[in-house]
């Protein structure tokens, strides 16, 4: 059995039991996404966090809807005050119970009291902006799970490249383990003809031992590489991709500043920048009355819980109105300062995103012209190294510069390797940074995301 059967068996229940597209040990970049942007564990606290922001919707406006309270009391006590009221609650008081000494020092006595009682406010002017504000705070919320949803299709494209380039860097490898066995042939072929010395052929040898090592070290980096991108996968076993190679088009540098004037993180900075400035609002709404009404309804009786050896109700009204506060002068001066605070951030973030965006931009073109060099370098050390080979082959040239050659070959397959997919790299960096990545990924936003 090879390498990737287990982890494709271990992985297979998993996968079809949380209804994935595809299975662990092999799959296509677009199941590699859908797969991770549905099981990534860092994409759904966020997407836990998006919920708790509704629920406090829900509670802000709980403080604006009628509270009923359900109420069972028991009370036992010689206190005149007390035992007078409780009596005439009870509606047992009588005409003995006016006699000095009952008064004075009354017989202890039980009061089981069970009430239902209702409040419902009519104006509060804290209550209304702090909806609003939670509102808000819902919003951004959304939107800073759609950034997240960009940073994890990111961050899962980004390791299916790594995976691609890590089995580039095996492929080299093992052409590099061709190539020294073909020359430890050679050299040992003119070494027995009598064409060759002995050292030649050590030489050879020692080449391909490292070209051994080198595929060793090539062979563990896959390994990690397809670990790291389980793991973003919500997995802990190892996952291939196939097919990783992005075609995403290079537009005008101006549409990815236009685009990242929308990303997920600006919006959500602007709308808790509103909600800073609606702090000033809701420091200031203690200048304002709280008015309300209610009502209750009461049943006591001595003996027994519930009981209703008398009942009474009340309804009433009220008007709070706080004259003087001093500390309501210094929450408004620190609201107005958090609202300059949010706005300089909201400032320095645009900021910041425009110069990314220009920094991914010149990234890119920086890394499509070393992509070209990189290529041009390989053909000429395939060329550079058939030539060599060819001389070595009618004694024209030394085993030491085929080994060069060699050498210069495998650096220049590694690094043709590495500069197409840091081209790759870079243009998905871009994406990222101008907010397009999951539109250029073809990945369909959650109905109601944004």
């Amino acid at each position: 059995m090879n390498r990737g059967a287990l982890p494709f068996f271990s992985a297979l229940a998993l996968i079809l039991s949380v209804s994935g597209p595809s299975f662990a040990g092999q799959m296509s970049f677009k199941e590699a996404l859908e797969l991770g942007l549905s099981q990534n564990h860092g994409l759904k606290a966020a997407q836990a966090a998006t919920g708790a922001a509704a629920e406090e919707i829900g509670m802000a406006r709980g403080y604006l809807l009628p509270k009923i309270t359900f109420e069972e009391r028991y009370m036992r006590t010689d206190n005149p005050t007390y035992a007078f009221s409780s009596k005439l609650n009870q509606e047992r008081f009588s005409s003995g119970d006016f006699a000095i000494d009952s008064l004075n020092g009354p017989d202890a006595i039980n009061d089981f009291q069970t009430s239902f009682s209702i409040e419902q406010p009519l104006f509060a002017r804290k209550a209304l902006v702090g909806l609003d504000m939670a509102k808000k705070e819902y919003a951004a919320s959304r939107d800073e799970l759609f950034r997240a949803r960009e940073q994890a299709a990111f961050d899962i494209a980004s390791a299916c490249l790594t995976v691609n380039t890590a089995e580039g860097y095996v492929q080299a490898a093992q052409a590099g383990v061709a190539d020294a066995k073909e020359h430890l042939r050679i050299a040992e072929a003119r070494h027995e003809s009598g064409l060759g010395i002995y050292s030649d052929a050590l030489r050879a040898r020692t080449g391909l031992l490292e070209a051994e090592q080198r595929l060793v070290s090539a062979d563990k980096g896959l390994i990690l590489a397809k670990r790291a991108l389980g793991l973003l996968l919500g997995l802990e076993e190892e996952v291939g991709v196939e097919g990783a190679a992005l075609d995403m088009p290079l537009r005008d540098v101006e549409h990815y500043l236009s685009s990242a004037r929308e990303r997920g993180d600006l919006k959500s900075m602007e709308k808790r920048r509103e909600n800073a400035r609606a702090g000033v609002s809701l420091a200031n709404s203690g200048y304002f009355p709280t008015i309300g009404v209610g009502g209750a309804y009461f049943m006591n009786d001595h003996e027994k819980p519930f009981g209703s050896e008398g009942d009474s109700w009340l309804v009433s009204a009220s008007l709070k109105w706080t004259l003087f506060d001093a500390t309501r002068g210094h929450e408004a001066a620190k609201a107005r300062l958090k609202s300059v605070e949010a706005q300089e951030h909201l400032e320095g973030l645009r900021q910041f995103v425009s110069f990314r965006v220009h920094q991914a931009y010149l990234n890119v073109e920086e890394a499509r012209k070393n992509a070209e060099l990189a290529a041009s370098a390989l053909k000429s050390a395939e060329e550079g190294e058939r030539l060599v080979r060819l001389r070595y082959e009618n004694s024209l040239s030394p085993l030491v510069d085929l080994l060069d050659a060699v050498s210069s070959l495998s650096g220049a397959r590694a690094g043709a390797i590495m500069k197409k997919n840091a081209f790759a790299a870079a243009l998905l960096s871009l994406s990222f940074e101008s907010g397009t990545i999951l539109n250029d990924l073809g990945i369909s936003s959650p109905e109601g995301s944004r």
